[in-house]
C-alpha cells in the first residue's frame, strides 16, 4: 500500500485544484487500470503486490490526463542535490511528488531549498499513517513534516514520479 496511497494523494491534488472531477481511484481501480493498459497480468488483480513510481505515473496519467516525469536518483545520499530541481518543479507545476526507494514510498509536498548553501529540506507526507483523519495528530507524530536529507536511506536508489500540471483549455 504506501505507493497506492501516495498515488491517491497525487490524484486528490488534481481534484481539489479543479483539474478533474473524478474521485481518486481505489486500490482495485488502480490495479484494474494497470491490467487494462497491459502493464500487469490479470493475476495482479486483488493481489497485495506493490507498485512503484512508473506504475504510479501510468495511473496518474490515466485518471488526470496530465503527463508526468520520472526522475531517477542514484542514492539517498544524492537527495540533497535534488533541491534545485524539486524547487523548480513546485514553482512551475505545484503537484505533489511520489517517491519510491528501497521498500518504501512517500509523498513530497514541498521543499525548502537554499540556493546559496544547497541545503534542502523536504515536506513529507508519510502514506504509512493509518490512523484517524486528524491533522493535529498527523503533524504532531511526524507523519507530515519537514525532513532533512538524513531522512533518505543512503543505500537505496529512488524514483520520483512528478506529475505535470495540465494546461487548461
Amino acid at each position: 500500500g504506501c505507493a497506492y496511497r501516495s498515488l491517491q494523494t497525487l490524484v486528490s491534488w488534481f481534484l481539489y485544484n479543479g483539474y478533474i472531477t473524478k474521485e481518486p481511484p481505489s486500490h482495485a481501480q488502480i490495479q484494474q487500470t494497470l491490467v487494462n493498459m497491459g502493464d500487469k497480468p490479470k493475476q495482479f488483480l486483488n493481489s497485495r503486490q506493490w507498485i512503484g513510481s512508473v506504475e504510479v505515473g501510468f495511473v496518474v496519467d490515466t485518471f488526470t490526463g496530465a503527463g508526468h516525469r520520472i526522475q531517477f536518483v542514484q542514492s539517498g545520499e544524492d537527495m540533497g542535490m535534488q533541491g534545485g530541481m524539486l524547487s523548480h518543479h513546485f514553482r512551475t507545476n505545484g503537484t505533489p511528488v511520489m517517491i519510491g526507494g528501497g521498500v518504501l514510498a512517500h509523498t513530497i509536498l514541498g521543499v525548502k531549498y537554499d540556493d546559496v548553501t544547497g541545503e534542502t529540506q523536504f515536506l513529507i507526507l508519510d502514506p504509512h499513517y493509518t490512523g484517524l483523519e486528524d491533522v493535529t495528530t498527523v503533524v504532531k507524530e511526524g507523519w507530515c513534516g519537514w525532513k532533512t536529507v538524513n531522512f533518505w536511506d543512503k543505500k537505496a536508489h529512488y524514483n520520483m514520479c512528478m506529475p505535470q500540471r495540465p494546461q487548461l483549455k
